[in-house]
């Protein structure tokens, strides 16, 4: 039961971000003067405005959207074949079907924005990824730490450094940070201020990786999650470590190393994970500076890009595939509870 409740409450939210995002970016205004351009006469609209839907009542304007982004729908068979949908379709003329969902087309590229999000889609999972495992490795070692050596200079400079990572704003300490390592210290460190995941052969065109360029943006992304998950860590193991149980371990003469590592720390994970899940979440959905100043190719960039140039399906497509990741973290962070912590199962 608690599983259904958890993905109906799942569902609720991104329909809320649907209709959200669609009143936000088609709800005012009239799109089809961002598809013609500056150019174009009022034939060329109204065929835009048909095309798009845009000469319906707004609320059949959201219905379409939601068929269009939903993986169970209906189509005709020429929607099908013009907007060259991919999944199974059954029926004649008007077809119900599973598909891939239909972000619609980039009013600047006409490249389905699908494909567009899935280009820089990998970009922004590696860089989140690299920063959460910084921030998860570190920050729990440190929160360890600084609760083993409680009221001692280590403790204190725990603290301190953890306040100052959670004060630093992302874009304050990625410009420090890529100015720093990526252009004072460049002869020492051999980084660069920008670069993507990938670069290109000068000489055969050909794309290769470029891990190197990874190193400064996941730093500068893990600096935030990393301050708050040790002293998330710190205050968790302490009250932990003052439970009946755990006395009860030391007593029977159980090395501090075991009673910590396997007994303690195992307990005071679950506020820790609240933290990890959520700002995996938020890192999936909101590198925008970050990506930005070290011009890494991600949503983030993407996302800004596409605001710049006033491609709303775009940045309409970014923002659900962002809010999808938030809500799917989130929910696969309450499941985990109960293997963390069985007394969350009930």
């Amino acid at each position: 039961m608690r599983f259904f409740n958890k993905l109906l409450y799942s569902f609720l939210v991104l329909l809320g971000v649907v209709i959200l995002v669609f009143v936000l970016f088609q709800g005012f205004g009239d799109p089809s003067r961002l598809v013609m351009g500056q150019t174009g006469d009022a034939s060329t609209r109204e065929n835009i405005r048909r095309d798009l839907h845009l000469d319906k009542p707004k609320w059949k304007q959201l219905v379409f959207y939601l068929n269009d982004i939903s993986p169970i729908a209906i189509h005709s068979a020429t929607d099908i074949k013009n907007k060259e949908l991919r999944g199974y379709f059954v029926g004649g003329q008007t077809k119900i079907g599973i598909k891939i969902p239909y972000l619609r087309k980039s009013y600047q590229s006409r490249r389905e924005v699908g494909a567009v999000i899935m280009e820089a889609l990998p970009g922004t999972i590696m860089l989140a990824t690299a920063a959460m495992l910084l921030a998860t490795m570190v920050g729990i070692t440190l929160g360890v730490i600084a609760a083993i050596y409680k009221g001692t200079w280590i403790d204190a400079g725990a603290i301190f450094t953890s306040i100052l990572g959670i004060s630093a704003p992302s874009f304050f300490m990625a410009i420090a940070i890529a100015y720093l390592f990526g252009f004072v210290l460049n002869e020492y460190t051999g980084l660069h201020m920008t670069g993507s995941w990938f670069d290109l052969d000068t000489s055969t065109g050909r794309p290769y990786l470029t891990p190197a360029n990874l190193i400064l943006p996941a730093i500068t992304l893990g600096i935030r999650p990393l301050a708050i998950i040790a002293q998330l860590t710190r205050a968790s193991l302490l009250d932990v470590m003052e439970q009946d149980y755990i006395r009860t371990a030391v007593a029977k003469g159980l090395p501090k190393r075991i009673v910590i590592w396997k007994h303690a720390l195992r307990n005071a994970l679950n506020p820790v994970i609240t933290a990890i899940t959520g700002w995996f979440a938020e890192l999936l959905a909101g590198a925008f500076f970050v990506e930005y100043i070290f011009g890494w190719k991600g949503l983030g960039k993407l996302t800004v890009d596409a605001l710049e140039k006033l491609d709303f399906p775009v940045v309409m497509g970014a923002v659900l595939v962002s809010a999808c990741f938030f809500v799917v973290v989130n929910f696969l962070a309450d499941m985990l509870y109960g293997w963390v912590d069985p007394r969350a199962r009930l």
